[in-house]
């Protein structure tokens, strides 16, 4: 499935030009699932110097899509988040996401049903400080108002909440359910694992990356 400029953030690449690429590789991954951590963690770490040299610079195209899985209510919170830092550094995007990753666990259930929506926002906007995104700008664009839009409305969600929808419904077309999940050139690829190793996952490039 072919990338929104908006979310450019999201791909891996060896250089700030596009390969011409042969194989598009999509991790579909949710910021509170542990699986998705795991996966994320060795594709963007020890893998990423294979990916993005040769000979798979010029043959493959690695694009994390942000997959909120609404059984995690913190889930689309954190997602908004993503979305926020791909609207005003897009390159750090993965920087961003490697430290949400690092800290999931307290996005999780239990660590956020005391706070308050925007409390969560708060915290997620101190990690996108913390890898050179301005803190301030990324909490302007989550915050919810506790006041009615000027037309009454009581449901205006907040400045990335378009960007969101966008994911969601190219997320839908693709039918992917729970993370992770892999698409190798559009088609569910079953056999990996987010358990792979930096070697299993070379070996299975090799045979498939041609």
């Amino acid at each position: 499935m072919a990338l929104a400029p908006k979310f450019a953030g999201q791909k891996l690449a060896a250089s700030s030009i596009a390969p011409k690429a042969v194989h598009t590789l999509e991790l579909y991954l949710d910021y509170v699932c542990p699986f998705s951590a795991k996966l994320f963690k060795t594709v963007f770490g020890p893998l990423k110097s294979t990916l993005t040299s040769a000979p798979y610079d010029s043959k493959l195209v690695t694009i994390f899509r942000q997959q909120i899985q609404p059984w995690h209510p913190s889930s689309t919170l954190t997602h908004e988040a993503g979305a926020a830092v791909l609207r005003l550094s897009p390159d750090l995007f993965l920087p961003f996401s490697a430290a949400l990753f690092e800290q999931q666990t307290a996005f999780f259930d239990v660590n956020v049903v005391n706070e308050t929506r925007n409390q969560t926002y708060a915290r997620l906007a101190k990690i996108a400080g913390s890898v050179g995104v301005n803190e301030k700008e990324v909490y302007d664009l989550l915050v919810i108002s506790d006041k009615p839009g000027k037309d009454g409305a009581l449901n205006t969600g907040n400045k990335v909440t378009d960007d969101v929808k966008l994911m969601v419904k190219a997320n839908r077309l693709t039918g992917v359910h729970v993370t992770p999940t892999v698409l190798f050139n559009g088609v569910v690829e079953n056999s990996i694992s987010s358990g792979w190793t930096k070697e299993q996952w070379e070996e299975w490039l090799e045979k498939n990356v041609v």
